[in-house]
Protein backbone atom coordinates (compact mmCIF):
# COMPACT_ATOMS: atom_id res chain seq x y z
CA UNK A 1 0.00 0.00 0.00
CA UNK A 2 1.53 2.77 -1.45
CA UNK A 3 2.23 6.41 -3.08
CA UNK A 4 3.29 10.15 -3.84
CA UNK A 5 0.08 11.54 -5.02
CA UNK A 6 0.33 14.70 -7.09
CA UNK A 7 -1.89 17.03 -5.32
CA UNK A 8 -5.71 16.74 -5.81
CA UNK A 9 -8.22 18.33 -7.05
CA UNK A 10 -11.01 19.97 -5.62
CA UNK A 11 -13.59 17.57 -6.15
CA UNK A 12 -11.62 14.75 -5.81
CA UNK A 13 -12.83 12.75 -2.55
CA UNK A 14 -9.23 12.05 -1.86
CA UNK A 15 -6.41 15.13 -0.65
CA UNK A 16 -3.58 14.85 1.74
CA UNK A 17 -4.01 16.16 5.41
CA UNK A 18 -1.83 19.56 5.67
CA UNK A 19 -2.89 19.80 9.37
CA UNK A 20 -1.85 18.03 12.23
CA UNK A 21 -5.25 17.04 13.46
CA UNK A 22 -7.15 14.29 12.49
CA UNK A 23 -11.09 12.74 12.75
CA UNK A 24 -9.94 9.29 12.65
CA UNK A 25 -7.38 6.93 13.41
CA UNK A 26 -7.17 3.63 11.35
CA UNK A 27 -5.29 0.70 10.97
CA UNK A 28 -4.57 -1.69 7.48
CA UNK A 29 -3.03 -4.95 8.03
CA UNK A 30 -0.82 -5.84 4.86
CA UNK A 31 -1.23 -9.87 5.37
CA UNK A 32 -0.02 -12.72 2.75
CA UNK A 33 3.26 -15.05 2.19
CA UNK A 34 6.77 -13.68 2.45
CA UNK A 35 7.90 -12.43 -1.08
CA UNK A 36 4.41 -11.20 -2.65
CA UNK A 37 5.47 -7.63 -2.01
CA UNK A 38 3.33 -5.96 1.12
CA UNK A 39 6.43 -3.93 2.02
CA UNK A 40 6.49 -2.92 -1.39
CA UNK A 41 3.24 -2.02 -1.19
CA UNK A 42 3.37 0.35 1.28
CA UNK A 43 5.92 2.25 0.39
CA UNK A 44 4.60 2.74 -3.10
CA UNK A 45 1.45 3.82 -1.61
CA UNK A 46 2.91 6.33 1.65
CA UNK A 47 6.38 7.37 -0.80
CA UNK A 48 5.18 7.34 -4.46
CA UNK A 49 8.21 4.83 -5.24
CA UNK A 50 9.24 1.48 -5.76
CA UNK A 51 11.45 -0.21 -3.46
CA UNK A 52 13.95 -2.34 -5.64
CA UNK A 53 15.84 -3.54 -2.58
CA UNK A 54 14.50 -6.37 -0.96
CA UNK A 55 14.27 -6.47 2.65
CA UNK A 56 12.45 -9.28 4.50
CA UNK A 57 10.38 -8.01 7.28
CA UNK A 58 11.29 -9.36 10.43
CA UNK A 59 7.96 -9.55 13.09
CA UNK A 60 5.94 -5.95 12.28
CA UNK A 61 6.55 -2.75 11.17
CA UNK A 62 4.53 0.05 9.89
CA UNK A 63 3.84 3.19 7.55
CA UNK A 64 1.90 6.07 7.93
CA UNK A 65 -0.24 8.54 5.98
CA UNK A 66 -2.53 11.67 6.31
CA UNK A 67 -5.35 12.22 3.81
CA UNK A 68 -8.77 14.22 3.74
CA UNK A 69 -11.55 11.90 2.94
CA UNK A 70 -14.60 13.44 1.69
CA UNK A 71 -16.45 10.22 0.63
CA UNK A 72 -19.22 11.25 -1.62
CA UNK A 73 -19.08 14.88 -1.71
CA UNK A 74 -21.96 15.57 0.62
CA UNK A 75 -20.53 15.06 3.81
CA UNK A 76 -18.06 16.74 5.89
CA UNK A 77 -14.59 16.43 4.70
CA UNK A 78 -12.92 14.40 7.65
CA UNK A 79 -8.60 14.28 8.71
CA UNK A 80 -7.57 10.35 8.26
CA UNK A 81 -4.31 8.89 9.81
CA UNK A 82 -3.54 5.77 8.15
CA UNK A 83 -0.98 3.07 9.75
CA UNK A 84 -0.48 0.76 7.48
CA UNK A 85 1.30 -2.46 9.34
CA UNK A 86 3.39 -4.69 7.40
CA UNK A 87 3.25 -8.15 8.45
CA UNK A 88 6.41 -10.90 8.32
CA UNK A 89 5.02 -13.75 6.01
CA UNK A 90 5.20 -16.57 8.54
CA UNK A 91 1.53 -18.02 9.38
CA UNK A 92 2.24 -17.38 13.11
CA UNK A 93 2.01 -13.45 12.10
CA UNK A 94 -0.40 -13.75 9.78
CA UNK A 95 -2.73 -15.55 11.58
CA UNK A 96 -2.18 -13.99 15.47
CA UNK A 97 -2.07 -10.49 13.91
CA UNK A 98 -5.58 -10.72 12.17
CA UNK A 99 -7.23 -12.18 14.96
CA UNK A 100 -5.53 -9.60 17.60
CA UNK A 101 -6.11 -6.39 15.61
CA UNK A 102 -9.62 -7.16 13.67
CA UNK A 103 -12.33 -4.80 15.00
CA UNK A 104 -14.94 -7.07 14.51
CA UNK A 105 -15.84 -10.69 13.63
CA UNK A 106 -16.11 -10.29 9.85
CA UNK A 107 -13.51 -6.83 8.98
CA UNK A 108 -13.46 -5.08 5.74
CA UNK A 109 -10.50 -7.25 3.51
CA UNK A 110 -9.60 -6.59 -0.39
CA UNK A 111 -7.36 -9.09 -1.82
CA UNK A 112 -4.70 -7.91 -4.03
CA UNK A 113 -3.27 -9.80 -6.67
CA UNK A 114 0.12 -8.07 -6.68
CA UNK A 115 3.20 -8.33 -9.16
CA UNK A 116 0.84 -8.02 -12.65
CA UNK A 117 3.54 -6.04 -13.97
CA UNK A 118 5.64 -9.39 -14.37
CA UNK A 119 2.89 -10.72 -16.79
CA UNK A 120 5.57 -14.05 -17.87
CA UNK A 121 5.67 -15.04 -14.40
CA UNK A 122 2.57 -15.05 -13.44
CA UNK A 123 1.24 -18.05 -11.76
CA UNK A 124 -2.81 -17.44 -10.83
CA UNK A 125 -5.06 -16.39 -13.30
CA UNK A 126 -7.17 -13.19 -12.96
CA UNK A 127 -9.95 -15.69 -13.60
CA UNK A 128 -8.78 -18.13 -10.65
CA UNK A 129 -8.01 -14.86 -8.52
CA UNK A 130 -11.61 -13.62 -8.98
CA UNK A 131 -13.13 -17.07 -8.04
CA UNK A 132 -11.54 -17.37 -4.52
CA UNK A 133 -11.95 -13.99 -3.85
CA UNK A 134 -15.81 -14.26 -4.47
CA UNK A 135 -15.86 -17.70 -2.43
CA UNK A 136 -14.59 -15.83 0.16
CA UNK A 137 -16.80 -12.56 -0.04
CA UNK A 138 -13.73 -10.35 -0.91
CA UNK A 139 -13.40 -7.86 -3.24
CA UNK A 140 -10.51 -8.33 -5.44
CA UNK A 141 -8.13 -5.93 -7.23
CA UNK A 142 -4.67 -6.50 -8.90
CA UNK A 143 -1.93 -4.16 -8.31
CA UNK A 144 1.89 -3.78 -9.28
CA UNK A 145 3.98 -2.40 -6.03
CA UNK A 146 6.57 -1.43 -9.37
CA UNK A 147 4.76 0.62 -11.42
CA UNK A 148 1.82 1.56 -8.73
CA UNK A 149 -0.86 0.30 -10.99
CA UNK A 150 -4.12 0.38 -8.97
CA UNK A 151 -2.16 0.77 -5.69
CA UNK A 152 -3.57 3.47 -4.20
CA UNK A 153 -7.26 2.46 -5.77
CA UNK A 154 -6.98 -0.63 -3.46
CA UNK A 155 -6.23 1.24 -0.39
CA UNK A 156 -8.97 3.91 -1.07
CA UNK A 157 -11.48 1.22 -2.44
CA UNK A 158 -10.63 -0.82 1.75
CA UNK A 159 -11.14 2.64 3.23
CA UNK A 160 -13.96 3.57 1.68
CA UNK A 161 -15.50 0.79 3.32
CA UNK A 162 -14.61 0.85 6.41
CA UNK A 163 -15.41 4.86 6.61
CA UNK A 164 -18.99 3.86 5.31
CA UNK A 165 -19.06 0.79 7.96
CA UNK A 166 -18.26 3.33 10.82
CA UNK A 167 -21.25 6.05 9.15
CA UNK A 168 -23.35 3.09 9.71
CA UNK A 169 -22.39 2.46 13.39
CA UNK A 170 -22.64 5.90 14.31
CA UNK A 171 -25.80 6.98 12.59
CA UNK A 172 -27.15 3.39 14.28
CA UNK A 173 -26.23 4.98 17.80
CA UNK A 174 -27.23 8.44 17.42
CA UNK A 175 -31.01 7.18 16.50
CA UNK A 176 -30.68 4.34 19.74
CA UNK A 177 -29.54 7.58 21.92
CA UNK A 178 -32.44 9.58 20.92
CA UNK A 179 -35.41 6.66 21.16
CA UNK A 180 -32.82 6.15 25.56
CA UNK A 181 -33.77 9.79 25.69
CA UNK A 182 -37.29 10.34 24.65
CA UNK A 183 -37.97 7.69 26.79
CA UNK A 184 -36.80 9.15 29.65
CA UNK A 185 -38.39 12.06 29.71
CA UNK A 186 -41.46 10.53 29.69
CA UNK A 187 -40.66 8.97 33.35
CA UNK A 188 -41.38 10.27 36.44
CA UNK A 189 -38.98 11.33 38.50
CA UNK A 190 -39.33 8.48 41.03
CA UNK A 191 -38.73 6.02 38.30
CA UNK A 192 -36.10 3.98 39.07
CA UNK A 193 -36.14 2.67 35.07
CA UNK A 194 -32.66 1.76 33.97
CA UNK A 195 -31.54 5.03 31.53
CA UNK A 196 -30.80 3.48 27.93
CA UNK A 197 -29.69 6.82 26.84
CA UNK A 198 -26.06 5.99 27.31
CA UNK A 199 -26.35 2.38 26.12
CA UNK A 200 -24.17 1.53 23.23
CA UNK A 201 -26.13 0.38 20.06
CA UNK A 202 -23.39 -2.20 18.56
Amino acid sequence: MAQCRPPAQENSAWSMSSGKDYDYLIKFLALGDSGVGKTSFLYQYTEGFFQQQFISTVGIDFREKRLIYRGDGSGRAQGVHLQLWDTAGQEKYRANNFLTHAYCENPDIILCGNKVDLVDRRVVSEQRAKEVAEKFGFAYIETSAATGQNVETAVNQLLDSVMKRMEVAVDSSRLAGRRGRSKRLLMNEDDEAEDTSSQCSC
